[in-house]
């Protein structure tokens, strides 16, 4: 079978989907990998998928732009024909979507997440309503990351409820993300944020927040990586400069650093489900995060972590403050019981079986 999977990041397919192309590769099939480039291409070829190198602006609506998506996306499938197309993200799910129902290919969709424009701005999250009301229609399964996703699409009439399956997010791979010794006692506290550096990942929270506990506690440290947002610029110099956070940059391998932290932190405003949280709890680390789907399903309140209120510095200052307080043993106990959470419910084995499942 010749399976079209359609995406808008090498990274994010290479990292949280590998091991469902591992899976399907197994099963004989020919596995075909449309995504702009960049540098995971030979990584995802190594596992013995052909790419097409596709263009897109992932970010904003441009008529001309994504008419070329739609008919660079008419080409690939008429060209390739394949048995089944996967899509996921928001642009391959519609654009892809719309091609695999127009030319009646047998399709599934996975909505990681309602993205930036379902928060901002109520004519465009009209829009893309009507897109994906289009686009959905004939999927054979659209599957969602979280419950409120899920009941999103189904409160609006996009999808029908036979065609929902909610799984728990793109889970973690444990042998990957192996459990590692907590912290000595004796070493300062580290907190460590993942993730792009933007308003919407709580980043202002979490620099407000940091602000207030480095007044108080001049052993507790906050690392920061993964790639910023230009208007974050200055203030990460500012930051750094006071002694506040250290900020890394993008980092390949990040399992270094959560090995040498003591928590995780991730106020986000919205998730699909936060990858980062699941690799962190993974590796027994405890998990402070929002109170929002697509972040609180990865925590067990006061058992591997806390949830704290979304937008909110002082929340989040409260329940960081109140883990630095915690004696070291209910610190590292609080990380065996993460690392025994995503055991239970987030084994990346269990999600692979259970999409196979439901797109054969």
């Amino acid at each position: 079978m010749k399976i079209l999977i359609l995406a808008n990041n090498d990274e994010g397919l290479y990292k949280f989907r590998k091991d469902l192309i591992k899976a399907l590769l197994v099963k004989n099939n020919y596995v075909f990998a449309s995504i702009p480039d960049g540098k995971w291409i030979q990584s995802i070829e190594h596992l013995g998928v052909k790419v097409i190198i596709t263009k897109i602006n992932r970010r904003g609506i441009n008529p001309i732009e994504d008419m070329a998506l739609l008919v660079k996306y008419l080409h690939i499938v008429l060209t390739i024909k394949p048995d089944l197309v996967v899509t996921y993200t928001i642009k391959p799910n519609i654009y892809g979507g719309m091609i695999c129902r127009l030319l009646q290919v047998p399709y599934a969709e996975n909505i990681t997440g309602l993205g930036s424009a379902f928060q901002k701005d109520k004519f465009i999250k009209k829009i893309i309503c009507f897109l994906y009301k289009i686009a959905c229609k004939k999927a054979k399964v659209v599957f969602f990351e979280n419950e409120e996703n899920k009941q999103f699409f189904l409160n609006h009439y996009l999808i029908r409820k036979e065609q929902a399956c909610k799984l728990n997010g793109a889970g973690v791979n444990l042998e990957e993300y192996p459990y590692t010794e907590y912290p000595d006692e004796n070493e300062p506290i580290r907190f460590l944020f993942i993730g792009r550096v933007m308003k919407e990942k709580g980043i202002d929270e979490l620099f407000e927040a940091g602000q207030r506990i480095k007044k108080e506690y001049s052993n507790v440290f906050f690392d920061i990586i993964g790639p910023m947002e230009d208007e974050y610029g200055s203030v990460i110099k500012k930051l750094e400069k006071d002694g506040i956070i250290t900020y890394y940059g993008y980092q390949k391998d990040v399992r270094p650093f959560i090995t040498r932290c003591h928590c995780f932190v991730l106020p986000s405003w919205h998730e699909g489900m936060a990858n980062t949280l699941l690799e962190a709890g993974a590796m027994g680390r405890p998990l402070i995060t929002s109170q929002i789907h697509g972040c609180m399903e990865a925590v067990e309140n006061g058992v591997n972590g806390y949830l704290c209120q979304r937008k909110n510095a002082d929340s989040l200052y409260q329940l960081i403050k109140k883990f630095i307080l915690l004696p070291y043993e209910e610190k590292r106990v609080m990380g065996k019981n993460a690392r025994k959470w995503m055991e239970k419910m987030f084994d990346k084995q269990k999600v692979v079986k259970n999409t196979i499942s439901k797109i054969q």
